[in-house]
């Protein structure tokens, strides 16, 4: 046997072999995944016929993130097993809907949405004789917060219901204090000016070593409960509507289907405003015109009323 055919006879059977490790070690990976996929579905399942809360319109890729960091945590092997404790131990249900609920926010976050609805909003919120605004995934209030203030300095704020909901108990709980991390105050008050505030940000608070305490005057006019906007429904007329960074943690199907409960919530002439990063693409949209459509902010056809 020559060189050359000894290396060609050789070699075909070692790019077959390693051939065939490959497609066995993708077959498995992909049977991996179909598995933890079908748990997955299962898990969602066994939360929406025990609970009603209804999770399985939701981007998977966020909800796998949260539900693999629960497993870390737990020291679980599967999904499987997470379910199990799901419907069998006291309390747990309410550890994972916690984790499932997005609680990312902060005062005045995204100061040019702020500044162009102070700018361009407000002039038209003068017209109407009260107000109604629904802050919808609230969270744990922040922005709750940074509106009562901006409606306070533009002199609105006695006219004004603000109206806060979340799917998380424990946000809204949080929310109803009105207390918020201390060492998260310069930001807070970076965002405040960024977003054309007239007055001293640490007027609006008291502290102590560890927390700043709003003031009960805000509170006055804000109204806190639960709401799942992937089940409920609407529950009364708003002339604005924010619900910023919630879509995108929705699949398409359960984005159109909250673009009708918000539309169906705003009275005519009203606003809604969205997140930098969300789009408005289900049949609802062609109810509303780009008021401002750099910020997200878009405004039902017809007049408001009061």
């Amino acid at each position: 046997m020559s060189g050359s055919d000894w290396n060609k006879d050789m070699t075909w059977p070692l790019e077959a072999s390693l051939s065939s490790d490959s497609l066995e070690f993708s077959d498995e990976a992909e049977q991996l995944d179909a598995t933890e996929e079908l748990e997955i579905d299962l898990l969602l399942e066994a939360i929406y016929r025990v609970r009603g809360y209804d999770f399985r319109k939701y981007l998977r890729s966020s909800l796998r993130r949260r539900i693999r960091n629960r497993m870390t945590l737990e020291k679980l092997p599967t999904v499987s097993a997470l379910q199990e404790k799901l419907l069998h131990e006291e309390g747990y249900m309410e550890k994972l809907l916690e984790d499932f609920s997005i609680k990312v926010t902060e005062m005045f976050r995204d100061p040019p949405f702020f500044l162009a609805f102070r700018e361009n909003v407000v002039p038209e919120l003068r017209k109407l004789k009260e107000l109604r605004i629904w802050h919808a995934g609230c969270a744990t209030g922040e922005e709750v917060y940074s509106m009562a203030i901006l409606l306070q300095e533009e002199g609105l704020l006695e006219r004004t219901t603000l109206y806060a909901t979340d799917m998380s108990a424990e946000a809204i709980a949080l929310a109803k204090e009105g207390r918020f991390p201390l060492k998260r105050m310069q930001a807070y008050t970076r965002n405040y000016l960024q977003a054309g505030g007239t007055q001293e940000f640490s007027a609006y608070y008291s502290t102590d070593h560890t927390h700043a305490y709003f003031h009960p005057v805000m509170k006055r006019h804000m109204m806190f409960a639960q709401h799942n906007l992937a089940t409920d429904g609407s529950f009364n007329e708003f002339h604005v509507i924010l619900c910023r960074n919630v879509l995108i943690y929705f699949d398409a199907k359960l984005q159109a289907r909250v673009h009708g409960v918000l539309s169906d919530s705003l009275s005519h002439g009203g606003f809604l405003a969205l997140g930098s990063k969300e789009s408005f693409l289900s049949p609802q949209k062609s109810d509303f015109a780009d008021y401002l459509p750099e910020d997200r902010i878009f405004r039902k056809s017809g007049s408001a009323k009061a």
